[in-house]
């Protein structure tokens, strides 16, 4: 039924018959509705803030001794009818700052939460008495976002005095993550699902970031800033022309060949001093690129991709507080070792797979975000996009690229509701020299309203467009203008 109502509203919508969402005679007053909380949970506060083109209502719910505000920023004038929820990035739930306020601009009700958490990097909500808090754990897992769904559901219901006509999330990183949550546990919240570069396989990828850290430090081998950054470039130069165009990207970097040990005896210049390149750094950068392997050397998860940054997992970042990434080393130190004040420098190999291992045990099933059966998301019918950049440099994109696979492996037909791209040199999110995504949200609303299913992703530099291919392909040169999409052709 409620598939059907849909299906008539677009109908609708298309024909010109009538708005998706008819414009109400007059602004809704800003103010605190009645909630039902939901399941578990209880309500513990509401309030009302007039904004200046939203009002944003912010509802407080606890389990236990926690207090978890959703917030819902429903616009003024210009409803869609549409709900948008947005995600967070490392340990912080949610986003109220310009994601929100972009959706509410985009003619969204909005919705985000905190999920009873702090900031992105402060995990001191981890340890309760020295054990972790299984009820903010559970918030930040997977909960919090089911019950901001459901809340903003009925805010907005209550406030326009009618119900979300379709409901998206939106997020990349942890927020993305989130998305993949959503589709594997709460199937029928959101109708179409944007995660981008997301964290899946949270357990595993949560530890095997520091690898880079623990190799210097097990091989006793410092790699310099501006070394790593030399076999970047070298890695850049040896494969970048196999898409058939010379642009600094390496379109597959699981295709690279390079070798490190090629730079050996090389003379770079970093910071005036001339610098030569050893056996010893070469082999670090091997194992960095490879990944973490067991005693036996077998992959436990994929490596950095040549052409990513190496120094955001394997150097010296200004104003950093410890050495690796700090998503992983607070994983460690709060989650696995209940130790905050552990230096996770003095990791050795063997530890390291030891936590490996514990991490994948102890909280798989909490926060793994690794389940390949989608089959309940593809029968509420929902549709899912998300595209990962070659050259993110924090989530290594194989992982994401593997979990896709694993789900090929349980459905059929997957691409019927469940499309990946992948971005040619983008980094983590965005940023990096490849043509970043200009609609993704855009066309997923096409996909789930429209039944336009994206071939391809519309994506663009600040001087070219090349379009993102569906997995597993990849967009190779053809002939013409090398700046523009026409010029490119999907292939395997």
């Amino acid at each position: 039924m409620r598939r059907l109502t849909k299906l008539l509203a677009t109908t609708l919508f298309l024909t010109g018959l009538a708005p998706l969402a008819p414009a109400s005679a007059s602004t809704p007053a800003c103010a605190p509705v009645p909630i039902t909380a939901p399941a578990g949970s209880g309500v513990e506060s509401t309030s009302a803030v007039e904004k200046t083109d939203h009002c944003e209502i912010t509802v407080t719910l606890t389990h236990a001794d926690d207090h978890v505000k959703v917030v819902v920023a429903l616009p003024r004038t210009g409803w869609t009818g549409r709900l948008q929820g947005v995600g967070g990035s490392a340990y912080a739930a949610g986003d109220t700052g310009a994601p929100l306020l972009q959706a509410v601009q985009d003619g969204y009700a909005a919705v985000t939460t905190d999920a009873g958490v702090l900031d992105g990097l402060n995990t001191s909500w981890a340890l309760k008495n020295g054990k972790i808090d299984q009820t903010l754990l559970t918030n930040f897992a997977t909960r919090s976002v089911h019950e901001a769904a459901v809340v903003a559901k009925q805010v907005v219901r209550a406030h326009y005095g009618r119900s979300v006509t379709y409901s998206y999330w939106n997020g990349c990183s942890t927020g993305g993550r989130q998305g993949y949550s959503e589709a594997q546990n709460f199937p029928g919240d959101f109708d179409g699902i944007l995660a981008n570069a997301p964290a899946v396989d949270w357990t595993r990828f949560a530890v095997a970031t520091l690898w880079p850290q623990v190799v210097q430090s097990q091989d006793r081998h410092v790699v310099g800033n501006c070394v790593l950054d030399a076999f970047r470039k070298a890695a850049i130069e040896a494969c970048d022309a196999k898409d058939g165009v010379t642009n600094g990207i390496v379109d597959r970097p699981d295709r690279c060949s390079y070798d490190p040990r090629q730079l050996i005896g090389a003379k770079i210049l970093c910071e005036g001093n001339e610098v030569t390149v050893t056996r010893e750094d070469a082999d670090v950068m091997r194992k960095i690129w490879d990944g973490p392997t067991d005693e036996r050397g077998k992959q436990l998860w994929p490596g950095l991709p040549k052409g990513a940054d190496p120094v955001w997992l394997a150097g010296t970042l200004p104003g950093a507080t410890g050495p690796g990434f700090p998503v992983a080393a607070l994983w460690v130190r709060s989650f696995l070792l209940k130790q905050p004040g552990f230096d996770t420098s003095t990791l050795t190999y063997d530890r390291f797979r030891a936590l490996f291992r514990q991490s994948v045990r102890e909280f798989g099933d909490v926060i793994g975000t690794a389940d390949p059966d989608l089959s309940g998301f593809r029968r509420s019918g929902g549709k899912l996009i998300t595209f990962v950049g070659t050259n993110d440099q924090l989530i290594p994109p194989g992982g994401t690229l593997a979990y896709r696979d694993r789900v090929e492996r349980t459905t059929a037909r997957v691409d019927d509701f469940y499309r990946l791209f992948t971005a040619p040199g983008v980094d983590h999110c965005f940023g990096g020299p490849g043509a970043q995504p200009t609609n993704a949200l855009g066309q997923l609303v096409d996909w789930v309203e429209r039944g336009k299913a994206p071939a391809t992703l519309t994506a663009a530099t600040a001087d070219s467009t090349r379009d993102l291919c569906l997995y597993p392909q990849i967009s190779r040169y053809v002939h013409g203008d090398p700046r523009k999409a026409a010029s490119y052709r999907c292939a395997r």
